[in-house]
C-alpha cells in the first residue's frame, strides 16, 4: 500500500510540472506607437484586448491580435475595466484625475468622469454592478456606477491601491503599495472592512483571489509572494517570484497561480490545496513584461512588452533616460 501510494503521488506530481512547464511565449502581437504602457485588459467573452498606451487604448483581438481599434484621449492612462454585459468600458487617466467610458461596441466616448487624484488601477464587480479606481494621490477608492457612469461614493482605504480582486462573499481586496497591507472592503456598502499588514511581501502589487478557497495571493516589489488568508488576514505560506512584479493572475481551473515580472519572466505557483503552495515553472517572457491578463476561457497569459532602451544622464542625480526602440511594443501571448 505504502508503495502504491509513493507511485500515484509520483504520478501526480509530474502530470503537475508537466502542465505548468509547458508555458511558453506562443507568439506576439504588434501594437503600432511607441509610448509608455501599464495595465493590459482581457474581456474574454467578446474576446478583445485592451492595452493602455499613454495617451489612448489600443483594441486588437485577443486569438488573431488584428488591431480592431483605439480610444483616444486618456492622458497618462494605467488600466481598463470592462463591464462585458453592459457594453461598457472604463480607462483610468492618471495624468488628468478621470475616468473614460466608452461603448465597447464602437468604442466611442460616452463621457469622462471626475474621480480622485492619480488614478491607477481600475476595476469592474460584477456583484454590485460598480466599476471602482484605485486613486494614488487621494489614497481613496472611487466608486462609479458601471450603468450609468455616476460616482456612488469614495472609500477611504488610506493609501494607494494597486492590484485588486473580488473573493469570497464578494469582498473586494486590494494592495496598498505604500503601505505594505492588503485593504478590504464591501462594494456595495463601500465600508473597509479590515487591513491585513503583510509580513514578508514589501511594496505589494499585483493581487489575486481564488474565491473557493478564500485565498489571497499577493506579490510585490521584493522578489515575493504572500499567501493570506481571507478572512484572518493569516499568512499561510511564501514563495520567491521575479523581480519588478507588478500585476498576478489565479487559473481556477488549474489551479496556478501567475505573476508578471518585469525582469523578464512569469512565475507559476500551485494551488496543491488551500494550505500547501509549491513554486512550479518561471516562464521566459521579455524584459519589461511587468502587466498581465489572464485569459478564463483559454487560460492563455497576456503581457504588454516592448524593448526598451535606458540611456545615462549627464546628472548623475538625474534617472537614466528609457526610450522604446520603434517597433518593439507588442503583447505577448503566453500559453501551451
Amino acid at each position: 500500500m505504502k508503495q502504491s501510494a509513493v507511485l500515484v503521488a509520483l504520478i501526480l506530481s509530474c502530470c503537475f510540472s508537466a502542465q505548468a512547464a509547458d508555458y511558453k511565449v506562443q507568439t506576439r502581437y504588434p501594437v503600432p506607437g511607441n509610448e509608455g504602457w501599464d495595465y493590459i485588459s482581457i474581456d474574454s467573452t467578446a474576446r478583445r484586448l485592451y492595452v493602455s498606451h499613454s495617451v489612448r487604448v489600443n483594441v486588437l483581438d485577443a486569438d488573431t491580435g488584428t488591431v480592431v481599434g483605439t480610444i483616444e484621449d486618456t492622458p497618462g492612462i494605467h488600466g481598463i475595466a470592462i463591464a462585458s454585459k453592459l457594453k461598457h468600458g472604463f480607462t483610468s487617466n492618471g495624468k488628468e484625475d478621470k475616468v473614460t467610458m466608452f461603448d465597447t461596441g464602437t468604442l466611442s466616448v460616452i463621457k469622462k468622469i471626475d474621480v480622485g487624484k492619480g488614478p491607477d488601477g481600475i476595476y469592474f464587480d460584477p456583484g454590485s454592478q460598480r466599476v471602482f479606481t484605485n486613486n494614488h494621490h487621494s489614497h481613496d477608492i472611487t466608486a462609479i456606477d458601471a450603468a450609468t457612469g455616476n460616482v456612488t461614493g469614495t472609500v477611504d482605504v488610506g493609501g494607494n491601491g494597486e492590484g485588486a480582486a473580488v473573493g469570497k462573499d464578494g469582498l473586494i481586496y486590494v494592495a496598498l503599495e505604500d503601505k505594505n497591507e492588503v485593504a478590504v472592503f464591501d462594494p456595495k456598502t463601500l465600508e473597509v472592512k479590515q487591513h491585513f499588514p503583510l509580513e514578508d511581501v514589501k511594496a505589494p502589487t499585483g493581487l489575486a483571489v481564488d474565491a473557493k478557497s478564500d485565498r489571497v495571493f499577493v506579490g510585490g516589489h521584493n522578489k515575493t509572494m504572500e499567501v493570506l488568508d481571507g478572512t484572518s488576514g493569516k499568512k499561510i505560506a511564501s514563495l520567491p517570484t521575479g523581480s519588478g512584479t507588478d500585476a498576478a493572475g489565479f487559473d481556477a481551473k488549474k489551479r496556478l497561480i501567475f505573476f508578471s515580472n518585469g525582469e523578464g519572466n512569469l512565475t507559476v505557483i500551485r494551488e496543491k490545496s488551500a494550505n500547501d503552495y509549491a513554486a512550479e515553472d518561471s516562464v521566459t517572457t521579455q524584459p519589461s513584461a511587468k502587466t498581465m491578463a489572464f485569459d478564463s476561457k483559454t487560460g492563455k497569459i497576456f503581457l504588454s512588452a516592448a524593448t526598451v532602451v535606458s540611456t545615462p544622464s549627464a546628472d548623475p542625480a538625474q534617472k537614466p533616460k528609457k526610450t522604446i526602440t520603434d517597433g518593439t511594443f507588442c503583447v505577448l501571448v503566453v500559453g501551451k
